[in-house]
């Protein structure tokens, strides 16, 4: 059990602690930029401008809170800045994990001076979320188009007034795929007023699959569709065109990977910028590193086509690695946050949770011990974390990281863990656990968690004492070592490497937990004095 020194001491130790620099920081400070500008699991990104900000979103999935909002000044530094949907919808549903659900590819929009942002969930149907501030509340959501299957949705709104809304279909819930439907919106934007109808249909287009992710816009005489397809690891970004918004519809590939080793470079955002440049947002995906968010330079040929990128074989654009920087005003250094020190009143925007949170899950005690986890019941009969929804995870910054955080545990029931975790399909952990012989830092595994597997422990040494700092390091090809210290000054490595893994639809995450044995009723809890995620070596 912990004492009163302890947490005098890690008192003292949070209100001295400095926050390390950045992981990864896509500003070279030249003038140049180096990709990903977002070095992070910001799946299927799609961003506008309005006047001289940037403004994105991303996919969220089952994680809350949903629909992260970024913000930037020169589509290079990006800060997150708030998230659209405080919990997810329906909220009894999202109560428990709901892997590879929830919240799939949004749009951003801004239109009759408001903030749009339609998105699917692939089990109930398209919504559309309003806000006067991206940076304030946004609405509740509203259904649009109920239904199974139903992804990927973008908004229209033509010249005449008239909104429009494409989307595209999930064949693990509609049993179909490779095309994308449009349909007509009220005049209030809220709901869908036909049955719509098929505009692009991959099946017959010789050698395509996986047709997805569409984003309908709108240059001069022609109706565009800008949507990825061959798939999320391999694929490539396509363009359409059409004098008619119902089509038919001219093709052409537009970029790939090409020489470079950027695979399946598609899915994103055309902007442009108040100097008149165009640029193109999308992801790369780096299995456990998640998907990231790189910047291509595009321009318009003279044909009335764009072109990505710089130019490569057969005349597809290929991903630069390095580029000058968008010509707008030039913008301080910055990356969406990572280190936490808990002195906020709000909890960091970079956390979320494995489902819609209780309020009862956490404390934030900024003039104490920082963060307060509560050991939250595990749920009956569970095995291992897969199911838990009090997992408070961020994303993988960079390729290389150190994340160090200082635990100190005040267990209440024998069985009761609480540590530093990995998490995805396969998951690692380290951290404290009350044994009937007293407190022992264990560290554990979890194989295919998502089989229903059960988790394994490799190694146990008795605790010192109640006070732990808990440290990964993450390398190359996602290895991941662990380590300890009872001082914060020496460090034991425990354990064998351990290789994150994907989860569903989603790349590894880190972050932190305190878990009680199923039916526990009298619960402790452990105190979190800062979380560091410094760049690794």
């Amino acid at each position: 059990m912990a004492s009163p020194a302890d947490f005098d001491a890690t008192n003292a130790a949070a209100a001295a602690h400095v926050l390390p620099p950045p992981a990864w920081v896509s500003d070279a400070g030249d003038g140049t930029y180096r990709n990903p500008v977002l070095c992070a699991d910001y799946s299927d990104p799609d961003a506008i401008r309005v006047g001289d900000d940037f403004w994105l979103t991303a996919s969220s999935f089952g994680h809350a809170p949903g629909l992260p909002i970024l913000h930037s000044r020169d589509l290079v530094n990006w800060t997150l800045v708030n998230h659209a949907l405080p919990q997810l919808t329906p909220v009894e549903h999202f109560k428990t994990p709901r892997h590879g659900g929830g919240v799939w590819a949004p749009s951003i929009r801004h239109h009759a001076g408001k903030f749009w942002i339609y998105y699917p969930d692939p089990d109930f149907g398209l919504y559309v979320v309003t806000a006067d501030d991206p940076r304030g509340q946004w609405s509740a959501p509203t259904l649009v188009l109920g239904g199974k299957g139903l992804i990927d949705p973008c908004p229209l709104w033509d010249a005449d007034g008239q909104g429009y809304l494409v989307h595209g279909w999930a064949k693990s819930r509609a049993g179909i795929c490779n095309r994308v439907t449009l349909h007509k919106l009220s005049a209030d934007g809220l709901r869908t007023v036909d049955e719509g109808k098929v505009i692009i249909d991959a099946d017959k287009l010789t050698g395509w699959q996986t047709l997805e992710g569409p984003k309908l816009y709108r240059r001069g005489e022609y109706y565009f569709v800008f949507a990825p397809a061959g798939g999320v690891a391999t694929g490539y970004q396509a363009v359409f065109r059409s004098k008619n918004i119902y089509g038919p519809y001219d093709s052409r590939i537009v970029l790939e990977q090409g020489r470079t080793p950027i695979n399946g470079p598609h899915q994103g955002a055309w902007i442009d910028t108040p100097t008149g440049q165009h640029w193109f947002l999308h992801f790369q995906d780096l299995a456990a590193y998640g998907r990231i968010m790189h910047l291509q330079p595009m321009q318009w040929d003279a044909d009335g086509w764009p072109s990505m990128g710089t130019p490569g074989v057969a005349g597809v654009g290929e991903p630069v690695l390095r580029h000058v920087k968008p010509g707008v005003a030039p913008a301080p250094i910055a990356v969406p946050a990572t280190s936490d020190d808990f002195r906020a009143a709000k909890l960091g925007l970079q956390w979320q949770w494995q489902a819609n949170p209780e309020t009862s899950w956490l404390e934030l005690r900024p003039k104490d011990a920082g963060l307060r986890l509560h050991a939250v019941p595990a749920p009956a009969d569970a095995n291992s974390l897969w199911l838990a929804p009090n997992l408070l995870l961020q994303k993988f910054p960079a390729p290389r990281f150190v994340t160090t955080t200082q635990l100190s545990f005040a267990p209440a029931a024998e069985g009761e863990t609480a540590g530093l975790v990995v998490f995805g399909y396969s998951y690692a952990w380290l951290g404290l656990r009350r044994t009937a012989e007293g407190l022992a830092l264990v560290h554990v595994t979890c194989n295919a968690a998502q089989e229903g597997n059960p988790e394994r422990e490799l190694a146990r040494v008795p605790a010192k004492a109640a006070k732990v700092w808990l440290r990964v390091s993450v390398g190359d090809d996602a290895t991941c070592a662990f380590s300890y210290s009872f001082d914060g000054d020496t460090y034991q490595p425990i354990g064998a490497a351990f290789h994150a893994t994907v989860s569903k639809w989603v790349g590894a995450k880190v972050g932190l937990f305190a878990q009680a044995p199923a039916g526990t009723t009298k619960r402790g809890y452990a105190d979190f004095a800062w979380f560091d995620v410094a760049p690794g070596k």
